[in-house]
C-alpha cells in the first residue's frame, strides 16, 4: 500500500464483490478531500451493486453512513443532542467499575488467561448495550449477527444477509418499545430527541440503534487487543507507558494511527460530476474507496509514518474513526473505553506479557477486521 500511495496515490482497482469503475485514494490530503466533498455521494450506493469487498452490502438503505447533507446534518443534529457529553458522563464510572471487575476474573483465571476472552469480547459490547438499553440476554445473540455481517468469504453471503435482517427485526422491535415507553438509555433519548419539529422516523432510529450496537463495539473490541498486543511486543514503548502513565492518552492516539485496525476499505462513495482528485479525473458515476488506513502512515503527514512514536508533537489527526461528514460518530465513547481498559490493564498488571509466542498469536482472516482470535497473556 505504501509504493501505491507513494506511485499511484488515486488508482483504478478491482475489488472482489460488486460491479463498476472503481478508485482506490490512498494520500492524507486526497482522502480529505473525497471525505468532505459534496461532489461525492454515499446516498447514491442505495440499491447499487456497488465494488465492496465483502459478499453483501453491510449498510442499510436508511442508515446514517449511506446519507448525505442535508438530511445526513439533520440526522447528526438528533444524534448530538441525545448522545453528548451527559451521556459519556453517566457511563464513565460504569466503564471503570467494568474493566474493574473485568480484569479481577482475568486474575482470578491466572496466568495463560485469555484477554480477548477477559476483556476485548466483553468490555464493548457490554458498554453499548448498557448505554442503549439492550437486555443482557439478548447481547450474545446480538454480538453472533454482528460477527457474521462483517465476514468476507464468499460462502458466508447467504449468513451475513440474515444477520443483517436479523439485527433489523430485532431492533424494529426494541426501538417501538422505547417510542411508547421512554426510559434512561440511549435509544429512549434517540427516540424523543427533537430539534425544533424534527424527529428521527420509525426506520432512522432503528437502523441508527443497529449501527450503533454494532460500530459501537465491534471495532473496539478488535482496538483493545491490537493496541494490548502491540505494546507487548514493543517492550520500549511498553515500558515507556508504564514510566509515564501521563502518556496515556496520546500514546492511545499515536497506536491508533499506527495499527492497521482493518484488511481493506469501507463504504465508499460515487462521484457525482467529473472530479480531479491529486491530477487524476475521476469520471461522473464512478465509485471511490478510500483508505483510512494508508492515509494513517502518509510520510507527507508524519515523520517516519511506520514507526511507533508516542512523543510526536502536534501530529496530525489521524484516521482511525474515520474523517469528514461520515467521522464516527461513537468515537467519545471509543476513547472513553480504550483509555480505561489500556490504563487500568497496565497499573494492574506491570508485569503483563503474552504467554506465548508472538508468532504463535493467530489472526483473524475471514472479517474485516484485523484482530488476534486470541491473547493469551500472563504477569
Amino acid at each position: 500500500m505504501a509504493s501505491l500511495r507513494r506511485e499511484e496515490p488515486v488508482a483504478k482497482v478491482e475489488m472482489p464483490y460488486g460491479s463498476g469503475p472503481c478508485w482506490l485514494v490512498t494520500r492524507y490530503a486526497d482522502v480529505q478531500m473525497v471525505t468532505s466533498d459534496r461532489r461525492f455521494s454515499r446516498a447514491a450506493l442505495v440499491g447499487t451493486d456497488f465494488p465492496r469487498i465483502t459478499p453483501a452490502p453491510i449498510a442499510q438503505p436508511e442508515a446514517i453512513n449511506l446519507m448525505d447533507p442535508p438530511v445526513l446534518a439533520r440526522v447528526r443534529r438528533l444524534v448530538g443532542q441525545a448522545f453528548g457529553p451527559r451521556q459519556l458522563d453517566r457511563m464513565t464510572p460504569w466503564v471503570q467499575s467494568r474493566v474493574d471487575s473485568l480484569l479481577a476474573a482475568m486474575e482470578t483465571a491466572g496466568p495463560g488467561a485469555d484477554l480477548a476472552v477477559h476483556l476485548s469480547d466483553r468490555l464493548p459490547l457490554e458498554t453499548i448495550c448498557e448505554l442503549l438499553g439492550v437486555p443482557a440476554q439478548d447481547r450474545p445473540r446480538l454480538r453472533g449477527w454482528a460477527i457474521a455481517m462483517m465476514t468476507m468469504t464468499p460462502e458466508a453471503r447467504d449468513a451475513a444477509v440474515n444477520a443483517r435482517q436479523e439485527l433489523r427485526g430485532y431492533f424494529d422491535g426494541l426501538t417501538a418499545v422505547r417510542r411508547s415507553v421512554p426510559g434512561e438509555d440511549l435509544l429512549s433519548a434517540l427516540a424523543t430527541a427533537r430539534v425544533g419539529e424534527e424527529t428521527l422516523t420509525d426506520g432512522e432510529l432503528a437502523v441508527l440503534a443497529q449501527l450503533l450496537m454494532v460500530s459501537g463495539h465491534d471495532t473496539t473490541t478488535y482496538d483493545i487487543s491490537n493496541i494490548a498486543y502491540t505494546l507487548l511486543t514493543h517492550p520500549g514503548h511498553h515500558a515507556q507507558l508504564q514510566a509515564r502513565p501521563e502518556l496515556l492518552e496520546p500514546a492511545i492516539e499515536e497506536l491508533l494511527r499506527y495499527i492497521p485496525f482493518r484488511q481493506g476499505v469501507g463504504i465508499p462513495r460515487v462521484a457525482l460530476e467529473d472530479v480531479e482528485v491529486g491530477g487524476v479525473t475521476i469520471p461522473a458515476g464512478d465509485t471511490v474507496h478510500v483508505s483510512y488506513l494508508t492515509a494513517n502512515r502518509d510520510e507527507a503527514m508524519y515523520e517516519r509514518p511506520d514507526e511507533l512514536d508516542f512523543g510526536r508533537t502536534r501530529p496530525a489527526p489521524h484516521m482511525a474513526f474515520g474523517y469528514g461528514m461520515h467521522h464516527c460518530l461513537g468515537s467519545h465513547l471509543a476513547r472513553l473505553m480504550l483509555r480505561t481498559a489500556i490504563g487500568t490493564l497496565l497499573s494492574r498488571f506491570p508485569g503483563l506479557r503474552l504467554a506465548v509466542p508472538a508468532g504463535e498469536i493467530r489472526w483473524n482472516t475471514r472479517s474485516i477486521w484485523r484482530y488476534p482470535l486470541a491473547l493469551p497473556v500472563a504477569w
